[in-house]
């Protein structure tokens, strides 16, 4: 499946995951000369590629194969080596009459807890979430969210996003592996206090302009949900309809999008929170007008940054271009690294990849003429 094996050690690697197969890109010590690697997968869709931090070598990669489908591959040696799972997630098997569930897309993998090693999380398309006890060789469907009662209910046609709606943002809380959220493009956020044995919506406040009550209890498109690690009671949120913040306690979401410029809007897919700094959080606005072309306004593509958990934002574009470019970034394509200062990094629909080591004040472009980029995550490598 790959044209040759992953070969870093011991370093900062963007994993890349494309249209039509997976990068890395490796750093030098001072982030500002990059070796890339590839393509792997070539030819294949692959939805993200992510590094376990608990052991910092295992590499899961979620993909849709040509002739195998959608499934899951997963490398013990930080890809030397990959192998397929043996049993991919899956719905269970429909009963004679009922109209079954079949996996689309393999679309967001979460690392477990740390106390939990070897537990990995997907989300899917159709909206699905599933669970595997061994680093991703055999995963299992979680019940209590896949055959919830109310599952149809929330989660609508389950049609979503132009390609199929998705369960993505799989979070867990680090102080509790039973506190988990996950979001969805057909359905809005969701969070469970049992592990996933049961769910129920967290949409107070967040608009959905697109249903008749524009406050529904679920329905919304929800783009992506961010924890901050060192704040995990608070959550951001890229929303088809806003930039929001909640204090868990609160139970509501804040519209802090209505702080951007208004000629920008706050319409987006990612959102990044600092490693450290809770109220610092990083996303790419999109065009949001009724058209939606999923393009930069006015093809002038810029980060915006908060300092202040949503009250004031910045507009970071030195070293971006400055007109005609009409890409955007997708949900799981804008990621942060932990050093100091913090690399931010993002992939574009236009194939290329941008980075910042001075926490978004300027930017590089570190790789051009790539497909289609679905994801980018930041890790650090160890053997």
């Amino acid at each position: 499946m790959s044209s040759s094996s992953i070969s870093t050690s011991g370093a900062l690697v963007l994993y890349v995951a494309t249209r039509k197969g997976a990068w890395t890109l490796t750093a030098r010590a001072d982030r500002r000369e990059w070796a890339i690697d590839g393509p792997h997968f070539l030819g294949h869709i692959v939805h993200h590629m992510v590094l376990d931090p608990r052991d910092g070598h295992t590499l899961v990669v979620a993909a849709r194969t040509g002739h195998l489908g959608p499934t899951v591959f997963h490398s013990a040696d930080a890809g030397r080596n990959w192998k397929e799972a043996s049993r991919p997630p899956a719905f269970r098997k429909a009963a004679e009459g009922e109209k079954g569930l079949v996996v689309n897309q393999v679309f967001w993998l979460t690392p477990g807890h740390a106390s939990e090693p070897g537990v990995w999380w997907a989300g899917t398309s159709p909206q699905g979430l599933f669970r595997s006890p061994d680093g991703g060789e055999t995963w299992d469907t979680v019940s209590g969210f896949n055959d919830h009662p109310m599952r149809q209910k929330w989660v609508g046609l389950d049609e979503g996003t132009p390609d199929g709606a998705k369960l993505h943002s799989i979070l867990i809380d680090p102080r509790d592996p039973r506190h988990m959220y996950i979001g969805m493009s057909d359905g809005g956020v969701f969070e469970s206090i049992d592990q996933g044995a049961d769910w129920k919506p967290l949409n107070a406040g967040c608009r959905a302009d697109f249903m008749p009550d524009p406050y529904p209890e679920y329905g919304h498109d929800t783009h992506c949900v961010a924890m901050p690690a060192l704040d995990p009671d608070l959550l951001y949120q890229q929303n088809h309809c806003g930039l929001y913040r909640m204090r868990r306690a609160e139970e509501r979401w804040e519209r802090i999008g209505d702080n951007m410029p208004r000629e920008i809007g706050d319409i987006g897919f990612p959102v990044v929170v600092h490693p450290r700094e809770p109220d610092t959080a990083w996303t790419f606005p999109m065009d949001g007008t009724e058209v939606w072309p999923r393009v930069s306004p006015e093809g002038k593509p810029a980060v915006y940054v908060t300092r202040d958990g949503g009250k004031t934002f910045t507009r970071l574009d030195r070293g971006l271009p400055r007109s005609q470019a009409w890409f955007t970034v997708l949900r799981q394509a804008m990621t942060a690294d932990a050093r100091d200062p913090v690399g931010v990094y993002f992939g574009t629909t236009a194939g290329e990849v941008w980075a910042s080591d001075d926490e978004g004040d300027s930017w590089t472009c570190i790789a051009r003429h790539l497909p289609q980029i679905y994801a980018v995550e930041a890790a650090e490598l160890n053997r």
